[in-house]
């Protein structure tokens, strides 16, 4: 489809004037009231299990929405999202990603951005658990390339009342979002996601020492490093290059076979340009490429406005477009 050249996003407020506040503070001060999840338990078919979150609006129509690293349900672009849907009567299901939902998992793999088998199988729950007639899928960060890798492997296989997705600030080529975290500027990112996850890994390599060595955490310097000895090792990939083959969607994105929407900011911090293939887009016929001047990472703010930009642009998009 068309590169979407003049986006609706009209910019940051003027007290986030820079890439890294429009990505933080949404993260530390937003909080969105008024949603109350129901919690079901999902045994997987590997015998270890995922916490779904539901609101229940007696819906035909239901939206899935996929978080980020580290991320789960309580993160205010998830509760923002669910809060927009279900106030137009949409049942909603957010998925914490194994070991994201407060417990830790029980087999040695965790989650990634390349590992789809889960989501199928949140999928085909949720269908089994009501008759939807319609069926939306929402990301943020890994949870967009997540949904853009299921629907370009399963291409014309996935559900028919799977009908559109949208995916916001996805790394979708992992190679070159990897080697920014290494750089200077995102450093304080990479710290961040290091320090959330370094009590699972330690969880793992005592579940599994023979696996997992803990002390190698002590020598992680760029991030490959960290996929070397952890994500692969963990998640069955054969090193770190395997892992960003196997995980990035970009890979996999011309088989996407129902209309999907990818926004990504231009001044996203640990976003790459590479993360956003224009020249796949362009020539897609179902893949709508948008990428607003600002917006940071998964920020998207409105200043006074409590609902995000990001959750109005959703909306547009599974009711007005394509």
């Amino acid at each position: 489809m068309p590169i979407i050249h003049k986006s609706s996003y009209p910019g940051a407020p003027f007290y986030q004037f820079n890439p890294h506040l429009q990505t933080i503070l949404p993260a530390i001060f937003r909080k969105v009231k008024g949603i109350r999840y129901e919690r079901e338990r999902l045994i997987l078919s590997d015998g270890d299990f995922v916490d779904l979150d539901w609101v229940d609006k007696g819906s035909k129509q239901l939206v899935i929405l996929v978080h980020g690293l580290e991320g789960s349900t309580e993160r205010h672009y998830m509760k923002g999202m669910a809060k927009k849907f279900a106030e137009s009567n949409w049942d909603i299901l957010g998925w914490n990603c194994r070991s994201c939902s407060g417990e830790m998992n029980r087999q040695l793999r965790l989650y990634n951005h390349g590992e789809i088998g889960d989501i199928h199988e949140v999928i085909t729950h949720a269908l089994n658990t009501k008759p939807y007639e319609k069926v939306v899928l929402i990301g943020f960060s890994m949870g967009g390339n997540i949904i853009m890798k299921y629907l370009g492997v399963h291409g014309n296989e996935i559900p028919e009342t799977v009908c559109k997705a949208v995916a916001f600030s996805a790394p979708c080529d992992l190679v070159s979002s990897v080697s920014l975290l290494d750089q200077p500027q995102s450093r304080f990112y990479k710290n961040r996601f290091l320090k959330k996850l370094k009590p699972k890994i330690k969880h793992k390599a005592e579940q599994f020492p023979d696996i997992i060595d803990f002390n190698n955490f002590s020598k992680v310097n760029e991030w490959s490093d960290f996929d070397n000895f952890f994500t692969a090792p963990i998640n069955g990939y054969k090193d770190a290059t395997d892992f960003y083959q196997n995980g990035s969607a970009r890979n996999f994105m011309s088989g996407i076979r129902i209309p999907t929407l990818l926004v990504n900011a231009l001044n996203d911090p640990i976003l790459t340009p590479e993360c956003s293939p224009v020249e796949l887009c362009e020539k897609h016929p179902f893949i709508f490429l948008e990428t607003p001047a600002e917006g940071g990472h998964v920020g998207f703010s409105l200043g006074s406005n409590k609902e995000a930009w990001s959750e109005q642009r959703a909306w547009d998009f599974v009711y007005k477009e394509s």
